[in-house]
């Protein structure tokens, strides 16, 4: 089959899980019904190929081809690739979808070929990567690798105050057996994610092409690799004011912690653009929330990241500082909570330039999204692979992937597979 017929079959199945009709965006949250739903897509995809199904202590499903020399999967070599199928909410469709569609894609390039790799190789969906249900990215992976410990994981609880392994037991996976698992990543030699560029570094650069700047092949210019992923991290901010009558307290006489709230917003714009970093609230809960009620408490999430450690240090202690100064101003106590960090990671230089030479030079460019291949990079050698997005949009449903970028990503994780997996 080739390549481009058998990803559209799997995209249009896999396109209507989880949308919503109100806004045209995905609602696939870890644990739900369209969550199931996508599961179940997985195994059938794995089964329909005839490769092992298995799901593991932490909830991530895996699709395992065995190597053609018999070489066992504790080996330490075999090959893995794939990403996560759920999604912010009402996120695009591509980001995560797009890699594990592409790796089942990419496996029936290489029969189509007639290739049969020597090392096992294997299909990954990795479980609540988004982390949009209990506010914690890549917790499958992270629970894998060991960086999420399962007592941590055991906190975790949603907006209606459902715990992890609620949602999972409900869900019909055994939540006592979650954490580290050594074993199973021992068993990998690398791991490669393909993945929507999440930002317009590839389009601007066939853009140039056109022109006739660089002279890259378009094939080239479809595809990129990353070098790196820019450390980040989310913060809690509690702004704790006082509860009042909207039409009946005096401005001079108000404790409101929405004007320090606010007033964070906008300081965090600008500590962002001035260090070259990125800072963003995206998410806000407010107390009592009612429209004629002055709030009594605020709750804002802080998204920050920045090509060095250091300066996403600075940013973040430089917006603590605004907003502390601003409360004192408005008789608002603040306090901050930091709910998650990631350091810089460094894609393995080797596997990195090795792929970038087989797919003919391709671009190689960082990026400030983070991904499950990011949290393994610790333990096991990963690389990622970006495909073209033209307007840059993610997380969002005007997400997009032209249908031929889409084919040519697929042919390009075919032969990065076949030359891991056959040397």
């Amino acid at each position: 089959m080739r390549p481009g017929a058998s990803f559209h079959e799997m995209w249009r199945e896999l396109l209507p899980v989880g949308r919503s009709a109100a806004t045209g965006g995905y609602r696939r949250h870890a644990w739900t019904g369209a969550d199931a739903e996508c599961r179940a897509w997985f195994r059938e995809q794995a089964e329909a190929r005839g490769l092992a199904y298995e799901t593991d202590r932490n909830g991530n499903q895996w699709a395992w081809l065995e190597g053609s020399d018999g070489t066992a999967r504790a080996a330490g070599d075999a090959v893995v690739t794939g990403s996560h199928l759920d999604s912010v909410p009402d996120g695009g469709a591509f980001d995560g979808p797009l890699g594990v569609v592409s790796a089942f894609a990419a496996l029936d390039e290489l029969h189509g070929r007639g290739v049969r790799p020597a090392r096992p190789l294997a299909v990954v969906n990795f479980a609540d990567e988004e982390g949009a249900r209990f506010g914690l990215a890549c917790v499958g992976s992270r629970l894998a690798a060991g960086q999420l410990t399962a007592e941590q994981a055991r906190e975790l609880r949603d907006d209606s105050g459902v715990s992890l392994p609620q949602a999972m037991e409900r869900a019909g996976h055994d939540p006592d057996a979650i954490g580290p698992d050594p074993e199973r990543l021992a068993r990998i030699g690398a791991f490669v994610e393909l993945h929507i560029e999440q930002g317009r570094n590839l389009a601007a650069e066939g853009a140039l092409a056109a022109d006739g700047a660089d002279g890259a092949p378009a094939g080239g210019r479809a595809v990129g690799v990353a070098s790196a992923i820019w450390p980040h991290g989310r913060w809690r901010f509690d702004f704790h004011g006082e509860a009042n009558h909207a039409g009946t307290t005096r401005l001079e006489d108000r404790r409101d912690p929405m004007l320090t709230y606010a007033n964070t917003v906008l300081a965090a714009r600008k500590k962002a653009r001035l260090a070259g970093a990125l800072a963003t609230f995206g998410k806000v809960a407010v107390e009592p929330n009612g429209v004629n009620a002055i709030a009594s408490l605020v709750r804002g999430w802080l998204d920050s990241r920045a090509p060095d450690e250091e300066t996403l240090a600075a940013v973040v202690a430089e917006i603590e500082r605004s907003a502390a100064e601003r409360g004192v101003r408005d008789g608002v106590r603040v306090a901050v909570t930091r709910e998650s960090a990631t350091p810089v990671v460094e894609f393995a230089h080797g596997l990195r330039d090795r792929i970038a030479a087989r797919l003919g030079g391709a671009p190689v460019l960082p990026t400030g999204a983070g991904h499950d291949a990011g949290i393994l990079s610790a333990e096991i050698p990963t690389a990622m692979l970006f495909v073209r997005n033209p307007t840059g949009v993610s997380h969002s449903p005007a997400e997009s992937a032209e249908e031929d970028d889409c084919v040519a990503g697929v042919r390009a994780l075919a032969d990065v597979l076949e030359d891991l997996a056959c040397p």
